[in-house]
C-alpha cells in the first residue's frame, strides 16, 4: 500500500474518532486535508519537493491527534475524583493490600 494512502487512511480514522459527526465526508477537515493531497500529487516527470513537506506535515498532524486523545483517555482514567480510598490506590497503581485475617 502506498505510504501516503495509508497516512490518509490513518489520518481519516484519528478524525472519525474526535469528530461528532457521522460522515466523515462532511468533515471539514477531512475535506481540507484529501483537497491538498490531491493538489500535491507527483508526476512521473518531476519530483515535488512539496508532496514530502506534505507527507511530514500530514505524518506530525497524526502524532498530534493520537497523541491527544491518548492524553484525554489517561486524564480520564487517572484524574482525581476526590478522596480515594487506600484500597482503590493501591489498585489504582497495580498493587494488592495485605489481607488481615481477624
Amino acid at each position: 500500500m502506498n505510504k501516503n494512502l495509508s497516512l490518509l487512511r490513518q489520518l481519516a480514522n484519528e478524525i472519525r474518532k474526535t469528530s461528532s459527526e457521522k460522515n466523515i465526508g462532511n468533515n471539514v477537515m477531512m475535506r481540507y486535508i484529501v483537497e491538498q493531497s490531491s493538489a500535491h500529487k507527483e508526476t512521473s516527470e518531476t519530483l515535488c519537493k512539496a508532496r514530502e513537506e506534505l507527507y511530514n506535515l500530514a505524518h506530525n498532524y497524526l502524532c498530534y491527534l493520537q497523541s491527544i486523545r491518548k492524553y484525554q483517555e489517561i486524564h480520564k482514567f487517572y484524574s482525581g475524583k476526590g478522596e480515594r480510598s487506600t484500597k482503590e490506590t493501591a489498585k489504582l497503581v497495580g498493587f494488592k493490600l495485605p489481607h488481615d485475617p481477624r
